[in-house]
């Protein structure tokens, strides 16, 4: 059984439903911390849903310096306001980056190469690494230098050496391109001087990560220490320990079986009573426009509602996640939802120009549901690469 209210309040609280939450992708960005930024037409399109749905805004914070991709948990891409790329990377890539470097030799990658392989980047990018002015370099040129400087590319080698300066903040992913890609940057000059954890906290890593769990709360919650551990890679009890300084910006609350959120844990029958953190006036807002959070909802894949928590079936139930990730092997296909719960998979088909919505329906969805998503897929943020 779904969490039908516990979905609704968190679509509420990513700006997803009822009145524009966020005036600016920037502002977007930064308050949720990070987007998971894999799927660049997706994140783009994640971006612009929270802020009115004009993607044309989404690409310029992009190409002025406003918004960035990197590395900085977990492994993977996401995109973040440019002022937080160095400091949540520094804070939270530690460990996806000794995990990389173990595997260098299996891939014939010694020191020497990275010492050339920095080098090269930083000749070809510094005159293209100027926010609002510079165009950054795409990811073929650049490979295409490193061969030219002896460096093997192929098996995944240029993948992984590109991956560890983005993850080590030696690079960031920066300017839009028409090309379908945004372009490499040098971190040290794309950046906002003294944006790191030493410039923006002092060094002092509880008070980055009590930034952090605000952040994360206010635009995931209703959520837990535990869906914030899993989302960063962060120890709980170094979480735990930073909510006592934010703590206090904060409400929190206990779920029911049904995803509604009470005062006191024993009021919450069914719920597996862990507490839950979530931005002060939510469940207010959310008693106002629930029929919104319960209307039909297309998201692009990899969306922060189905990927920014531990448990994903507040949403939908095992034999649906099967069918929205396919053999789990991480790779997402684009939810449809409905009264909090996911109904579907969607794609587009039909010539160019003539584009239609191929739902795949995974719960009944009648004749005037489809109606409402067909006029959801007309108006979506989608980006052509």
């Amino acid at each position: 059984m779904t969490q039908r209210h516990l979905a609704g309040a968190r679509i509420l609280a990513q700006g997803l439903v009822g009145p524009v939450r966020f005036r600016t992708p920037l502002e977007a960005a930064r308050s949720f911390g990070a987007h998971q930024g894999q799927d660049l037409p997706g994140v783009m399109a994640s971006l612009a849903l929270r802020t009115g749905g004009d993607l044309t805004r989404v690409y310029a914070a992009f190409d002025s310096g406003l918004i960035v991709r990197g590395y900085p948990m977990r492994g993977t891409v996401f995109a973040v306001a440019a002022d937080t790329l160095a400091w949540l990377t520094e804070l939270c890539a530690g460990a996806s980056v000794r995990s990389a470097v173990k595997r260098r030799s299996g891939l014939g990658l010694e020191e020497e190469h990275f010492g050339t392989a920095r080098r090269v980047l930083e000749e070809l990018a510094a005159e293209q690494s100027d926010p609002g002015v510079g165009r950054g370099v795409l990811r073929g040129e650049l490979m295409a230098a490193w061969q030219g400087a002896g460096l093997a590319t192929d098996d995944g080698r240029g993948y992984h050496m590109l991956t560890h300066f983005l993850s080590t903040g030696v690079a960031a992913y920066g300017p839009w391109r028409d090309e379908g890609e945004t372009a490499v940057v040098l971190a040290e000059r794309w950046l906002p001087h003294g944006s790191d954890l030493e410039g923006t906290f002092g060094g002092d890593e509880t008070a980055a990560i009590a930034e952090l769990a605000l952040r994360y709360f206010t635009s995931h919650g209703p959520a837990t220490v535990r869906d914030l551990a899993w989302w960063s890679k962060l120890p709980m009890r170094r979480i735990d320990q930073a909510l006592g300084q934010v703590g206090d910006q904060l409400e929190h609350g206990f779920a029911d079986a049904k995803g509604v959120v009470h005062s006191q844990p024993g009021r919450a029958t069914g719920g597996d009573g862990e507490k839950l953190w979530f931005r002060p006036g939510l469940l207010e807002e959310y008693a106002e426009h629930e029929k919104e959070t319960m209307a039909e909802l297309l998201l692009p894949g990899f969306d922060e509602l189905v990927l920014g928590y531990r448990d994903r079936l507040y949403l939908m139930d095992e034999e649906q996640h099967r069918a929205l990730v396919p053999g789990n092997n991480g790779v997402f296909k684009r939810a449809a939802l409905r009264r909090g719960a996911l109904v579907g998979t969607w794609g587009r088909t039909g010539a160019a120009g003539k584009r239609r919505l191929d739902l795949k329906e995974l719960a009944e969805v009648t004749p005037a549901q489809k109606r409402r998503f067909e006029k959801l897929f007309q108006a979506f943020p989608y980006t052509v690469v």
